[in-house]
């Protein structure tokens, strides 16, 4: 090879040091126990938390002030950084500075969504952001517009404050650090992003994002070898991977579990709670917010997170719906400060309340809401939800076709449920109407579907 191309491809040790910029000897141990255990999976990727040791101190910083933060505001009243925020946009970030002057008030702001951000990402980050530090994050999602979300280590190094929040709110302190394993990010699809790291915040306590998929072993019995050798404190996952970590005849449990990225059913959250006897918290967070809110049954909902997270609930055409009425969840604010949001419209939907323990999103629906007609009348797709809610299911979809009939489909390992949920469904529609199918794709599905005219909501 030319000299001068050698120079120009860094070695992988260079690699190794920017993934890991901090990383000590007992750091570099870790990374070995977990990529190269006997059981271990096929890790295909590389990463690290790449972390300069002032970013570290600040991460901490983070995580101390969201414990000890309040979350909320007073119905009506618009907290007092928003519109500070909104003038700081409109003074730095390209997209809001065409706009021209910034508005006095935030309803005379347009939203925003995914396809103004899918269009062109680069143009929401702000102009003081360091290019040469920026990650970006490809999301598909199940609906609307593959993007790219800017982001940077330091960003992704908070997340872990809300997760240790809601934890804490289940009486979950992480104790886990150096020489231990802290956390197992767990994946189930045939294609998975796969890679081992250390969290400098925690003493480098080990972290592994592996695919239950059995394509990603050498063994299938190897999963639950390795998951057992590993013994994370915490398990994170979506409710299709969780499901199948249930499966496996692991015997060491975590402290908790958190579902991410999908509506988790209450039987399946049961499931795993009788089988792991450890707190299950389904937080519901995006890629381009971060987590937003951790399910709390008596709160009434998923109790929002994020201290300066300003939450609106938007009708179709943009504009706020009466108190205690669903609508689009739409968001100001944020901790990500390379994709500073405004009026960000999420394209899920719920309802916003307000209890003790502060804002609540009441009724939260990851998708865009459905009609589905059967028994002579229109029915919501949460009524959907709420009838197959007590079924352990890792998920499932639902079309209605021209002709009115009706496609359930459960994932392969589910459909021993197949009688109870047509037994479910049976108040909303006729059986015989009702085909129920196996979900063949492992990856994420659109839930809700419909050719019905009239369905769309």
């Amino acid at each position: 090879m030319d000299a001068r191309l050698m120079a120009a491809c860094p070695s992988d040790d260079t690699l190794h040091r920017a993934r890991f910029p901090t990383l000590s000897a007992a750091g570099a141990r870790m990374l070995d126990f977990m990529r190269d255990h006997p059981h271990a999976p096929i890790y295909r990727n590389h990463s690290g938390n790449r972390l300069l040791a002032h970013e570290i101190a600040l991460a901490r910083a983070f995580e101390d002030e969201i414990a000890h933060a309040g979350v909320g505001w007073t119905p009506g009243q618009l907290p007092g950084w928003v519109m500070p925020f909104v003038a700081d946009a409109f003074a730095t970030v390209p997209f809001y500075r065409a706009l021209g002057s910034p508005p006095r008030r935030l309803d005379d702001l347009a939203p925003v969504s995914r396809a103004d951000f899918a269009a062109d990402i680069a143009r929401f980050v702000p102009d003081h952001v360091e290019a040469g530090r920026l990650l970006q994050f490809l999301t598909t999602g199940t609906t609307g517009h593959p993007m790219v979300v800017a982001s940077h280590p330091l960003v992704a190094a908070r997340y872990a404050a809300f997760h240790k929040r809601a934890l804490r709110r289940a009486g979950v302190v992480q104790t886990h650090g150096a020489g231990q394993v802290g956390v197992v990010l767990l994946g189930f699809q045939q294609h998975c992003f796969t890679y081992v790291s250390v969290l400098p915040t925690m003493d480098e306590v080990g972290l592994a994002k592996i695919n239950l998929h059995p394509n990603d072993w050498r063994h299938p019995d190897d999963r639950a070898r390795y998951l057992d050798a590993m013994a994370p404190e915490i398990v994170a996952g979506d409710p299709i991977s969780l499901r199948e970590y249930a499966a496996l005849p692991c015997t060491v449990a975590p402290r908790a579990i958190i579902s991410v990225s999908m509506t988790l059913h209450a039987g399946l959250r049961r499931l795993l709670e009788q089988r792991f006897d450890c707190p299950v918290l389904d937080i519901y967070s995006l890629n381009e917010v971060g987590p937003v809110g951790v399910h709390d049954e008596a709160a009434g909902g998923h109790l929002l997170l994020q201290p300066r997270l300003y939450v609106e609930i938007l009708d179709r055409d943009g504009r706020p719906v009466a108190p205690g009425e669903r609508g689009e969840i739409t968001v100001t604010g944020g901790f990500n400060f390379c994709l500073p949001l405004l009026r960000y419209r999420t394209g899920d939907h719920a309802a916003l309340a307000f209890g003790e323990s502060g804002p609540v999103l009441a009724g939260l629906s990851g998708r865009r809401p459905v009609r589905y007609f059967g028994r002579g009348q229109w029915w919501n797709n949460i009524d959907v939800t709420r009838a197959l809610r007590p079924l352990p299911l890792s998920h499932f979809t639902l079309h209605q076709s021209e002709d009115a009939r009706l496609v359930l489909g459960l994932a392969q390992d589910c459909l021993a449920c197949a009688p109870a949920a047509r037994a479910a469904l049976a108040p909303l529609f006729d059986s015989r109407a009702l085909d129920i199918v196996a979900i063949v794709a492992d990856d994420k599905v659109l839930q809700y579907t419909s050719d019905l005219a009239g369905a769309l909501v």
